[in-house]
């Protein structure tokens, strides 16, 4: 095979690659053939603003505000969602309006840091309703964790429950005042710019 044929099936490989991956299907290695990490796209980005502003917007509405046609639209969140760059979707409620009118920040001091008592707390974590979030911290706190409670009674119950939990250190609470920020959406305007 001569050296001219090899350059043009070597373009039309990497066309046809570029064009798979333009809609949506993942990013092969050439070398190896196998799946990579996607390195997401302006499309892609604009996509994933759309979705984390309006979870229920329709796949036909997405396509228009994005610039593309529904199918590769669709193709492009599946693999969105395949590749975890999508977590889910869920609606944001007002705990307040819910009744749920104390919000607490703990922070928590382990006894020891030993990977299965961090596992073990983070197990127990996992099972109280009231924590909504919990950090693994590095410096003097070990954990923190976001709480909401319906009010200070229920509050203090599960503050005497968690400094009971075991290799518990100590517990330090903050109870929230005010909140000038909320925002659970990342900024993806930052990585649109760049």
């Amino acid at each position: 095979m001569s050296q001219c044929t090899r350059n043009k099936i070597a373009q039309y490989m990497f066309a046809a690659l570029r064009e798979l991956q333009w809609h949506g299907a993942p990013k092969l290695d050439v070398r190896t053939g196998t799946g990579v990490s996607k390195n997401l796209d302006e499309i892609d980005l604009k996509i994933l603003s759309e979705i984390q502003a309006d979870g229920r917007i329709t796949n036909v509405e997405l396509a228009k505000r994005v610039g593309i046609s529904p199918p590769p639209c669709l193709r492009r969140v599946r693999t969105l969602e395949e590749e975890g760059y999508i977590q889910g979707y869920r609606g944001l409620l007002d705990p307040r309006k819910l009744g749920f009118d104390v919000t607490v920040f703990a922070s928590v001091h382990l006894s020891s840091q030993a990977d299965a008592d961090l596992r073990a707390f983070e197990e127990f974590v996992r099972a109280e309703p009231l924590v909504r979030e919990c950090w693994m911290l590095s410096g003097e706190v070990d954990f923190i964790l976001k709480c909401v409670a319906p009010d200070m009674a229920t509050f203090q119950e599960f503050v005497t429950h968690l400094t009971a939990a075991p290799h518990v250190r100590n517990v330090r609470t903050s109870l929230v005042l005010h909140n000038s920020k909320y925002e659970a959406a990342v900024p993806l305007d930052l990585k649109m710019a760049g």
